[in-house]
Formats: C-alpha cells, sequence, structure tokens
C-alpha cells in the first residue's frame, strides 16, 4: 500500500475503474508519442512534432473525467494523453502526423492542429491562451440552446500561455459568466525557453483564480494519483454547479518544447529535483503499490499499446496524401467528408 496516511485517503476516494482510465491513457499516449518522435527524426514526418512527457498524469486525468460528445475539450501541444482518455481514435494521430487524407484534418495539417469539432473535441489553436474563449463560446452556445445542463467545457494550458492577453479576457469571461468550466494550468516552469521567473510575478499562479473570482486547486503534477483526485473533483464541481474551476499543476517539462529543441536551458538541479520526477514511472509504482494494476497487467498493455502503434502508423503510410490537383478543403468543415463545426 502508498507509504503516506494521506496517499492511502486518496487511493480509498478513487475510483478504480476511473483510475486505471488515466493511467491506461497515459502510457498509450507515451508510447504512440515515442514512435511519433522517432518518425520526426528518421524524417518520415513534416513539420514539427510536440511532446507531452511528464505532463501525461495532469492531461489524461482531465480527459478521462470528461464525456466525448457531450463535453468539450481543447487541448494542447501536450494533450496526448488527455486526447487519448477523452477517446480519440490512434488513427487520428498518426493519419496527420503523416499527412493521410482520411484523417480528420485530410492531410491539410502535418502535426496537431485536429480535432473533431461535433464531437466536442475542437482543432487546436497554435495561439494556446485563445482555446479558453473558444471553449467559453462552446458553452454560451450550449447555453443559448438550452443543451448546457450537465455539460463541462476545460482546456489545458502551460504556463506561459498564461501571461496573453487572450488567456486573461477568456477567464474573465468565464467567470463572469459562471460557465461550467474547468481551466489546467500546467506550470512546467518554461514558456519555452522563458523561466517563470521572467514570466510573472506572483508567487504562485493559483493566486491569479482569487483575481478572477474562479474555485483554485493546486496539484503535483507528478502525482497520478493526485491528479486523478483533484482533477476529477474539480470536472465534478464545475459539472453540478460550482461554477469555473481552474487547477494550477506543478511539473517540468521533460522534453525541448518540441522535438526540434534539446531543451539544453533546462537548469540540471531542476530536472534533478521533485518536479523533474517521471509522472509515468512514478505512475506505476503506485498503479502497483495500491492495487489498481499488477506488473503483468502493464506489461500486456505496454505490449498491445505497441502493437496498435504500430499497425495505426503502418495503416496511415499506406494511406493517399491530398492532391492539390483537387482539393477541395473540407477540414473539420460540415460538408459531407468534413468532421463539422
Amino acid at each position: 500500500m502508498p507509504e503516506t496516511e494521506e496517499a492511502q485517503r486518496i487511493v480509498v476516494e478513487l475510483d478504480r475503474g476511473y483510475v486505471r482510465d488515466v493511467f491506461r491513457a497515459m502510457l498509450k499516449a507515451r508510447l504512440l508519442e515515442a514512435k511519433m518522435s522517432s518518425l520526426y527524426k528518421a524524417g518520415k514526418i513534416v513539420g514539427g512534432v510536440y511532446i507531452g512527457k511528464g505532463q501525461e498524469a495532469v492531461s489524461a486525468a482531465l480527459g478521462a473525467s470528461l464525456v466525448m460528445g457531450r463535453d468539450v475539450f481543447a487541448p494542447l501541444i501536450r494533450d496526448q494523453a488527455g486526447r487519448t482518455a477523452f477517446g480519440e481514435p490512434m488513427l487520428d494521430c498518426t493519419r496527420t502526423y503523416l499527412g493521410s487524407v482520411l484523417g480528420p484534418m485530410r492531410g491539410r495539417d502535418g502535426n496537431i492542429h485536429r480535432g473533431r469539432p461535433l464531437e466536442g473535441l475542437p482543432a487546436m489553436i497554435s495561439h494556446l491562451g485563445t482555446a479558453v474563449s473558444l471553449v467559453a463560446g462552446m458553452l454560451m452556445a450550449r447555453r443559448l440552446k438550452g443543451e448546457l445542463a450537465g455539460v463541462v467545457g476545460a482546456t489545458c494550458v502551460g504556463d506561459g500561455a498564461t501571461s496573453t492577453g487572450s488567456f486573461h479576457e477568456g477567464m474573465n469571461m468565464v467567470a463572469v459568466e459562471r460557465l461550467p468550466m474547468v481551466v489546467i494550468i500546467a506550470n512546467n516552469q518554461f514558456a519555452y525557453s522563458t523561466p517563470t521567473d521572467r514570466q510573472f510575478a506572483c508567487e504562485d499562479l493559483l493566486d491569479r483564480a482569487k483575481g478572477y473570482g474562479v474555485a483554485g486547486h493546486s496539484v503535483d503534477g507528478t502525482d497520478l494519483l493526485a491528479c486523478a483526485k483533484t482533477i476529477g473533483r474539480a470536472v465534478r464541481l464545475a459539472r453540478e454547479g460550482g461554477g469555473p474551476q481552474m487547477v494550477v499543476a506543478r511539473l517540468l517539462r521533460l522534453s525541448g518544447h518540441g522535438e526540434h529543441d534539446d531543451g539544453n536551458y533546462v537548469p540540471g538541479a531542476l530536472r534533478g529535483s521533485h518536479l523533474g520526477r517521471d509522472c509515468l514511472e512514478n505512475g506505476i509504482v503506485q498503479m502497483i503499490q495500491a492495487g489498481f494494476a499488477t506488473a503483468e497487467e502493464i506489461e500486456r498493455w505496454k505490449s498491445d499499446y505497441t502493437e496498435e502503434i504500430q499497425a495505426a502508423v503502418a495503416q496511415a503510410q499506406q494511406e493517399p496524401t491530398p492532391d492539390p490537383w483537387d482539393e477541395d478543403w473540407r477540414a473539420c468543415s460540415s460538408q459531407p467528408g468534413g468532421q463539422g463545426i
């Protein structure tokens, strides 16, 4: 069993099925992104590859708390674990990265700007703070239609996005309208290569929740069980009428900004600190110690996911790419063949 009384209490409070869903999404996302990184370095992917190594617990806990087809989830560049937990098909990832015309973006985009808007998964916007107002707008539309009851909107941004005007404007609107929205801030210590002490002067990003007038929660982003408890609770509070929820997760990005970046600006002392702990490796220990999974199960999942990833990559590589002479621009459109808006 977990060593501390607090950890034991968390285990008792958590739903076994939910925790297993979170962990399995973490594991699948890590293996999938490792494959995408390998393909990128082999020159098989045009454009960038951005991975969520070290942030999977935060992302998966959010995605697993939401329901695809009912809720709204706007994932960002390190949210493959959240996409997986939310229900995005693996082929959506491999087809988009490899340029298949059969993917959700129909080969129009080469990495993470993919989505299924009709199912509550809007295509990602590179201007990261904008995701807050995007989700707020989708929730407002549901409200005007009388379809907001029991719905939650969510997005996960990095610490850098919190310094943008669009983030502040979006949070203000979310707070004023008391929308059922959860905003996760993955404080991964760097906005690309800019450390947090050059980004904001407040002692803790959680301080901003009070200023916006929303509920605030803090969590160790390297701790799978703590993330599942805190983020799951924030989603539940929003769903039950508790208004907007902000969760600040403390962790360290365990990769460069993208696979083109070696991250050599990260101090060694920070890498070796508690923040630099790998949430997946820690999660494996937690799952076994808490009795949520056995070592044999985890090894079987690894094997199954590896086979699934290989099959998805092979399929995407064999599929056609867009024909510039027969372009119809239906990515994410409501026209036949598109994903709908």
